[in-house]
């Protein structure tokens, strides 16, 4: 699915210039669930941004199911955001003045999608990550774990090929970041591919290969044992 060759990213102002990413080699297959580890700053994060094309390299190559993205315009970019990746963040994101259902449904508002099929879709996946008894709630009624369902709902809700999560468990306490992590496996084990930062080594443990990185660098790769 994905394919980085060599890929670099380097942030310049006038008087600094670092690099968050350097020379990147990585590929991720359809179905695997890699989790990226590192101390703070070793670029985790620059590389989950440049996975999901919110931002670009400086350097090299990446392909997506096959396709360069390098020099795609930012309208080709979003649409290929729009139909392909789901996005789970560390702080949920969730817009408080919409309900759980409104927030869930706001991931089809830009898929042409029709209000009743919005309705039923949200429902479908708020029952399977067990949220849909607080739909009409507002986030700001939930607990931490039940936002996070809520973020994974809106994630799932277009059916993405690929889901991005940015330590998706930061926020919660010890019971609600497994109960997500759980989650978050059984959707890998129902075919959905999972690329996740994490700093917790056991929630690493839950994916099918952990890459470690230092420095912008990829320091060395490990497969789970089957």
């Amino acid at each position: 699915m994905l394919q980085m060759r060599k890929l670099s990213r380097v942030y310049r102002t006038d008087m600094v210039e670092t690099t968050a990413l350097d020379g990147i080699d990585l590929d991720i297959a359809e179905g695997e669930f890699v989790a990226i580890m590192g101390p703070s700053g070793c670029g985790k994060s620059t590389l989950l941004n440049l996975i999901g094309m919110l931002d670009s390299p400086s350097g090299g190559s990446y392909l997506f199911n096959g396709k360069e993205v390098a020099g795609l315009t930012e309208a080709r970019l979003a649409q290929t955001r729009k139909a392909n990746i789901g996005f789970i963040f560390q702080s949920f994101n969730l817009v408080d003045e919409l309900s759980v259902r409104e927030n869930v449904e706001l991931a089809l508002l830009y898929h042409d999608v029709s209000a009743t099929e919005r309705r039923r879709r949200a429902d479908e996946v708020m029952d399977r990550v067990g949220i849909a008894h607080r739909a009409r709630h507002r986030p700001s009624q939930l607990s931490g774990g039940q936002q996070q369902r809520v973020a994974v709902a809106r994630a799932l809700v277009a059916s993405p090929k690929l889901i991005l999560a940015d330590e998706p468990t930061g926020n919660l306490d010890t019971q609600h970041g497994e109960e997500v992590m759980r989650m978050i496996q059984q959707l890998n084990s129902e075919g959905s591919t999972i690329v996740m930062v994490t700093h917790s080594p056991a929630h690493a443990d839950y994916a099918t290969r952990v890459v470690n990185m230092l420095d912008g660098r990829i320091l060395q790769e490990r497969r789970r044992a089957a």
